[in-house]
């Protein structure tokens, strides 16, 4: 895919999202050795004797690849997929096939230099470590297992070592949210390619924490966007990170974003934070990465282990099982996809929004909230103008 330019506040996509998903994350498996409490999976210690077998999974990879170029990319997830021996044999298919090959893993006892150069030397070009708090206490309590942090620390470091993309995941919430600008500074020393700030979804585990308010994801958002040129960042389950971007682009002067959007307490706290965090260390800035027009069942989809396809892995009403029919079939035709698709079906605000086309809200949070995939999205503030 090539990129639009860096001047466009929201980079688009240069195929027909319809027709070919342009990211698909499979998780391989569900088991995991962690007790994550915002968990969308509800992660188990053992492995289903129920998930798609090698051959299965290198079925569906073939189908992933048939789709031409641009190829979706392709995010090996779980649970933890490092619980899978076959996770090389995977991996060395999918490069095989000309697709861009990632992974999500925990990190525990199985993450090691050894396992890391063998998945590299396989075709694995990225890894995703999760981080949800600035210290030991915090991201700790959110995993479930004392000395995760220290030993994210050190993985992070291994990976970047080994020669992968490191990209660093953190799910923010109401308990958490005062620590990004500390997050960010680690991310910084890290060397992280990209931050994808994940806003909770409250289904599976993630259903006993507390979300951020709609007017506080405002703030963050803006937060975020402030930064932007410090790290490469993406805003998942947020979709209307796009439509700030448009919105802040359309200001001619830097200098009257503030006036135009005017800063809440919470943004003051993370603007003070990050400015007293990062004194005497500013790191170099760079152009920001505009955010990609991407949403659940337009350009992203999400397969379990056992094989069943959904929207995204935050939005749980399956769509199709690739034991029964090719991903290709299901991610065209079924119909929920097409009404994701279709932003001028959706409900209330995000209906009747102007930037619906480029946003769409996120449509696991519509449904975690009301139980309509299609309703208006109450964690977005923005009230549409009048048409």
């Amino acid at each position: 895919m090539t990129e639009t330019p860096h001047k466009r506040p929201v980079r688009l996509l240069h195929h027909d999202a319809a027709e070919r998903p342009f990211i698909v994350i499979w998780e391989v498996t569900r088991a995991c050795q962690l007790v994550c409490t915002h968990c969308r999976a509800d992660a188990i210690r053992t492995r289903n004797p129920f998930e798609l077998s090698t051959e299965q999974g290198k079925t569906l990879l073939d189908d992933l690849a048939a789709f031409g170029t641009p190829r979706p990319l392709v995010v090996l997830t779980g649970g933890d997929p490092f619980e899978r021996p076959d996770l090389p044999e995977l991996v060395a298919h999918g490069t095989a096939l000309g697709l861009s090959m990632a992974l999500s893993p925990s990190v525990t006892p199985k993450l090691t230099r050894e396992v890391l150069v063998e998945l590299h030397d396989a075709g694995a070009k990225a890894v995703s470590l999760s981080l949800d708090g600035a210290s030991a206490a915090t991201h700790d309590a959110f995993r479930g297992v004392d000395g995760v942090f220290d030993d994210t620390m050190v993985a992070a470091r291994l990976v970047r070592e080994v020669g992968y993309r490191l990209q660093i995941n953190t799910t923010v919430t109401a308990g958490n949210v005062h620590e990004l600008p500390a997050i960010l500074k680690t991310v910084l020393e890290l060397g992280t390619t990209l931050w994808s700030v994940f806003f909770l979804v409250p289904t599976g585990r993630g259903k006993l924490l507390q979300a951020l308010t709609a007017e506080q994801e405002e703030e963050v958002l803006h937060w975020m966007h402030d930064v932007s040129e410090l790290v490469a960042i993406k805003a998942t389950e947020a979709p209307h990170y796009r439509r700030i971007a448009i919105q802040r682009a359309a200001v001619a002067d830097a200098a009257d974003l503030d006036t135009a959007f005017p800063v809440g307490p919470l943004r003051a706290v993370l603007r003070r934070d990050t400015a007293e965090l990062l004194t005497g260390d500013e790191p170099k800035r760079r152009a920001a990465r505009a955010p990609i027009d991407v949403n659940s069942g337009r350009g992203f989809a999400f397969v379990d282990h056992v094989g069943m396809v959904y929207p995204s892995g935050f939005l749980p009403v399956a769509v199709g099982c690739v034991r029964d029919q090719p991903f290709p079939e299901i991610y065209r035709d079924a119909d929920l996809l097409q009404d994701l698709r279709s932003p001028d079906n959706f409900g209330g605000r995000c209906g009747r929004c102007e930037f619906r086309a480029v946003c769409g809200g996120s449509r696991s949070h519509a449904f975690a909230v009301t139980g309509d995939p299609l309703a208006a999205d109450p964690s977005c503030a923005y009230e549409p103008a009048q048409t």
